[in-house]
């Protein structure tokens, strides 16, 4: 039976502290082993284990954290969803998310809050048209709705933007896909969290791997902050780290980790109701339900596992977003950050299995990972429990950086978005 809670009741526990409630999801100690363990507690790492739970009947799964739940680039994004990438193999895969989006927060019976309020993606030149209708072509082929827009309909729909012929950039049209969004970065990786432990999934947080243990060709175990855990499987998830994980099984990740930063302004009543982004001018934004304008910025172009950023990108990025919007030039900032993003050569992730039997990785998501975070994990929940890549995901196997048969993202993904 659902407990309801009146204001009154709600405003007690405040006063208690809560201590009359009950965690969200189990922290118990490790087991010495389990059948499943998956390395990473952000969104696709959750997700994962809430399907290998649901999808696949696995009961004895754990997630392990070298952090807290969620304190990686999970709850570090600018929680943008869309699916209307140019291939085949890029598009089925965001598609097949999207529509796991739609139906998420009644699965999970927890509010994601999943506002499907329409992605605008400029163009700036008559070579960004021609792309978009490209890729908007593409994406019809798909069965994946997408338009493309002149500048007036832009200006229709979006009356604060600019759209004068003599800016530095100025917008000739855009691509538009209705059923895109935004999402609470939080309450997904809550929700998943929730779900997977009503399944029987530990969560296990403050536990860091330090080394694999690997014997006659497949996985054993893991050495860890906690102690050592024994493994059937291991999915590695831990995004800008994911090729620290691989070394440690003597695997070369050809992936790059670089800081890629947001920020969010002060609090202001609603003016934006869907969400734009510029590839040309690397900005992109979109306004939270608390007010604030939520605004990404393109990758530093260093390496580093840092979770910040170098100010001239910030200031690059807010010229840009006063350049299609100018009234916003008046609006303070709150608060920046920073995440770190893992890239590939073709701006596509790797999901899939290694040398090493028993062992998996998904990673390589770059700058897009969140819009990917169920179908992610479904689809890798699929390859554990069956040692074999579901559809959706054979394309994206490791083995594609050395056969050569790359998919190229790098004009839909390997940007600040």
């Amino acid at each position: 039976m659902k407990r309801e809670y009146s204001f009154w009741s709600l405003f007690k526990q405040g006063l208690q502290h809560n201590e009359g409630w009950k965690p969200a999801w189990r922290s118990p100690e490790p087991k010495p082993s389990y059948d499943f363990v998956i390395v990473g507690a952000g969104g696709h790492g959750l997700a994962t284990a809430y399907y290998l739970a649901k999808a696949h009947g696995a009961r004895n799964v754990a997630v392990i954290e070298k952090g807290y739940l969620g304190g990686g680039n999970t709850g570090r994004n600018t929680t943008i969803v869309r699916s209307n990438y140019l291939w085949d193999e890029a598009a089925l895969l965001y598609e097949h998310s999207l529509k796991l989006w739609e139906g998420l927060t009644h699965d999970l019976n927890f509010n994601v809050m999943f506002s499907q309020r329409g992605v605008f993606n400029l163009g700036h030149t008559l070579q960004d048209m021609r792309d978009i209708e490209r890729r908007v072509n593409a994406n019809n082929l798909n069965g994946i709705d997408a338009l493309v827009l002149d500048a007036q309909e832009v200006k229709r729909r979006i009356p604060l933007i600019d759209i004068s012929p003599n800016k530095r950039y100025p917008i000739l049209g855009a691509s538009f896909q209705p059923r895109g969004g935004v999402a609470r970065h939080d309450a997904v990786a809550w929700g998943f969290a929730r779900g997977a432990s009503k399944l029987g999934v530990d969560i296990v947080e403050n536990c860091e791997v330090t080394g694999l243990n690997i014997g006659d060709g497949r996985i054993k175990g893991l050495e860890t902050s906690r102690g050592y855990i024994g493994a059937e499987r291991v999915g590695c998830v831990a995004a800008g780290h994911s090729s620290v994980l691989a070394r440690m099984a003597g695997i070369r990740m050809p992936i790059e980790s670089h800081p890629l930063q947001a920020f969010v302004s002060e609090s202001m009543k609603p003016v934006l109701d869907t969400v734009v982004m510029s590839n040309a001018v690397h900005g992109y934004l979109s306004q939270s339900d608390k007010g604030e304008l939520v605004i990404g910025a393109g990758i530093d172009h260093y390496n580093s596992y840092t979770q910040r950023g170098s100010p001239h990108v910030i200031e690059h990025t807010a010229a840009a977003i006063i350049e299609l919007f100018p009234m916003f030039s008046r609006v303070r900032l709150n608060r920046q950050w920073g995440g770190i993003v893992d890239t590939t050569p073709d701006a596509c992730p790797i999901i899939g299995k290694t040398k090493i039997k028993g062992l998996y990785f998904n990673c390589g998501w770059g700058t897009g990972g969140f819009k990917a975070t169920p179908g992610s994990g479904n689809v890798f929940a699929y390859t554990m429990a069956n040692d074999e890549p579901h559809a959706l995901n054979r394309a994206f196997a490791l083995d594609r950086f050395y056969t050569g048969h790359l998919i190229d993202e790098h004009g839909a993904a390997g940007v600040a978005h």
